[in-house]
């Protein structure tokens, strides 16, 4: 059993054609005892290599709610009342610690998926176009009628 650290791409090719021959070795034989070890260290560069982000909290609960087939009338009561729901869920309203732990408790959301600060909301199309007119239009100065 020669198992060398895993730094390149090719390095992580090979362990994998070389889990693929150990593949069904008995637990606690020198086979399976090199699957083990070759499994981590392709685990620890796979980790480095290609970082996964988190998903966002919202991502997070509809995935969950997704798993366990349900929808949002799951979340009154976790949340709180369903106009509170449905803010949080639209990315209106931020989760409250509350909340995060309720979540974490009954759904079995990591914390550190829940207390991630929010990301911004992509506008849509055109909003930052009327918002600028909006804002152009409050600064003209009211005109007296005559």
């Amino acid at each position: 059993m020669e198992i060398r650290p895993i730094r390149t791409e090719a390095d992580s090719e090979r362990g994998l054609r070389r889990v693929e021959a150990l593949w069904g070795a008995a637990k606690g034989s020198p086979e399976g005892d090199e699957l083990e070890v070759l499994v981590t260290l392709i685990e620890a560069y796979e980790r480095q290599a290609y970082p996964m982000d988190l998903p966002t909290p919202i991502d997070a609960i509809k995935f969950r709610l997704e798993q366990k087939g349900q929808d949002y009338h799951a979340l009154i009561g976790v949340i709180g009342q369903r106009t509170r729901v449905y803010e949080v869920m639209r990315g209106d309203r931020p989760l409250s610690l509350n909340m995060i732990r309720n979540l974490h408790r009954q759904f079995e959301i990591p914390a550190e998926v829940l207390i991630q600060q929010p990301r911004r909301r992509p506008t849509r199309k055109g909003a930052s176009a009327t918002r600028h007119a909006r804002n152009k239009r409050l600064e003209k100065p009211l005109r007296k009628s005559a």
